[in-house]
Parts: structure tokens; sequence; C-alpha cells
């Protein structure tokens, strides 16, 4: 078999999934040449997905504010004052009326958010029944509630739960500069709970925090060598709040956030590249170029979380223009 080392294609066409990135192979790829990757991302989505299809996922913030933890980024945190009150875990019917909305609108994935730093057993309870409420609309679900335990883990899963977020948010080497109240191995662990139960992993990071290119490639490498790839790789672009820490971060140049795009889609081939935070500031021109890299799936909604997002008739507007059309729900 004729298999490039730096590509994750067979000269047959045939997909290679690869757990065994080096770090010279990942920076390589990020610094191919612009066109050059951006043929090889191509390449490989089209043998992986329908070039023309994302998916439409919403995100609710179930339970807003007040985390112990100081991610730098976060306007949820408690260590930073950024005007955001904090509010208990939503009530089911407010939840499910959510869920309609966002399945009337087009989405297809509902993700529920919470910011705990790691949800109490009777917690898990509460968000299960969400799961489940949401689940029997007809949406694939997912959920981000912090660390888990394997038995909490398998608690969503029994209820319904598809996937679980728990992204990494930076290489290892960086992730002392953005947080300090949980280390890197904590959120692997997680990882390893949530695959265990059987369900599937929603992981990614966010690009704009004072990063190095070297750190974006750590980051998908790390991702793409775990012993199975996350089904779903959220991209995010620093939203920059006041009152956090990261809130005059400089802008990350936007080819190099479509080059990490590019990657990932080579690195995890059969992936959903979610590209999620940061549209609203983000032209049509460099949405364009990120699905042409490979990203599959936006979310819709004025909000994503607690930062803004584009309007859902500004999303359908740029879809209509690209020939974009959403995925079914295949709950």
């Amino acid at each position: 078999m004729d298999l490039n080392p730096e590509t994750t294609l067979a000269s047959t066409g045939e997909i290679i999934i690869r757990h065994d990135w080096s770090r010279d192979e990942t920076r390589a790829l990020l610094d191919l040449p612009f066109a050059e990757l951006l043929y090889r991302a191509m390449t490989t989505h089209r043998a992986c997905f329908d070039p023309s299809e994302v998916q439409l996922s919403t995100l609710l913030s179930i339970k807003t504010g007040g985390c112990p933890e100081d991610c730098a980024y976060c306007p949820q945190s408690a260590h930073y004052k950024t005007g955001l009150r904090s509010e208990g875990l939503m009530p089911l019917a407010e939840v499910l009326d959510q869920a309609r909305r966002a399945l009337e609108a087009g989405a297809s994935r509902f993700c529920m958010g919470a910011a705990w730093r790691s949800p109490r057993d009777h917690d898990v309870e509460a968000v299960a029944a969400l799961v489940a409420g949401v689940k029997r609309l007809g949406l694939e679900t997912c959920a981000t509630l912090g660390m888990l335990s394997h038995a909490q883990a398998s608690r969503l899963k029994d209820a319904g739960l598809d996937y679980y977020n728990h992204n990494l948010d930076t290489s290892p080497e960086y992730y002392g500069e953005i947080i300090s109240t949980r280390d890197y191995q904590d959120r692997l662990d997680t990882l390893a709970a949530v695959r265990e139960s059987g369900m599937k992993v929603c992981c990614g990071g966010i690009l704009g925090m004072g990063e190095s290119p070297a750190d974006h490639a750590e980051l998908l490498r790390t991702l793409a060598n775990l012993p199975e790839h996350p089904e779903s790789v959220p991209i995010n672009m620093l939203v920059r709040v006041a009152g956090t820490p990261l809130a005059s971060a400089e802008p990350l140049d936007p080819i190099q956030f479509v080059r990490t795009i590019a990657v990932a889609r080579i690195l995890m081939p059969r992936s959903m590249v979610r590209l999620s935070a940061g549209r609203e500031t983000m032209s049509d021109e460099l949405q364009a170029l990120c699905f042409l890299a490979g990203a599959n799936s936006i979310f819709l909604g004025e909000k994503l979380l607690t930062t803004p997002n584009p309007s859902r008739d500004r999303d359908g507007r740029l879809l209509e223009r690209l020939g974009i059309k959403p995925m079914a729900v295949n709950a």
C-alpha cells in the first residue's frame, strides 16, 4: 500500500486511521503551503463526508455561572467579574421547550452545558432526566458538565446521552498558562471514563489564547493519538470577554485558524470537526474557508452558552450562498 506518512489517504483512496502521529509530522502538515494543505484536507473530507453538508447543532447553558475553575477564557468562572449572574439548573420544561425550538430550526444535535467543576451525583440524576427528555424528541444529545467519575458517565450513558464534551483546550505544554485549578491528566481521565461508558467523545480546544502554532499542532496530535479519535472535535476561536484575563489577547491570524481546522480533518478523518465559538466575529469568507478545510458542523442560535453567536438568518443566508445543506436528523 502506497501511503505518504503525512496523510491519512492511501493511493487507493482508502482512509488510514492513525494514532501514531509524531511531533515533526504534525508540524510539517501545519506548515504546508496553504493551497496544498487545503487540498489534502478537502481530499480527506470528501473520502469520509459529503462536503455539501454540515450538521446543525444547538448549545444551551442549563446551569450558568459560579464555576470554581479559573479557566482564563471563561466568563462563567467565579474568579472573574464579568457581569454574569449565577443561575441554578434550568427546569425540565424549559430545556425541552428550547430543544423543540432547536429541532424546528433544523438542528439535529442538542448540547447542554453546566458550569460545574464536577457535578454531584444528584446533579447527574437531574441532567439524566433532561437527556432522556431531549432524546425522546429525536435529537442527538451531548452534555458538558465538568469532570465525571466512571459511575456518573455510565449513568448518563444509560439515560441516552450520545456524546460527552470535555475539551483539552490547548497543548499540554501551554495548559498551565490558562488553567491552574485542574491539570491535563484530570481531563484525560474524564475522557477515559466517558469512553469506557460507551458514550462518544466530544473533545477539542480553543485557539487565540496566546499560544503558538506549535501548541495548535500538539493539541491536535494529542487528540489524534488517543486510543480512539474523538467522534466530535470542536475548534473554537477565543471570544474575548471583558473581566477575564484574556480580554485583551491578541487576535489570532485567521489563516492560522483555517490551517488548524485542516490539520484536524487530516489527522482525524472520520470525526465531526465543529466550527464552534467565535463565529460571530468571523467573516463569511473565513467561515467558507473553514468548510473547505473540513469543518462540517456549526452551532445555531443567538448565544453559545453565554457568548454571542451569529443569528439563524445570517447562518441561513451563508449556507444558501455556499450551497451547503443541513445533515439529516439521525439521533
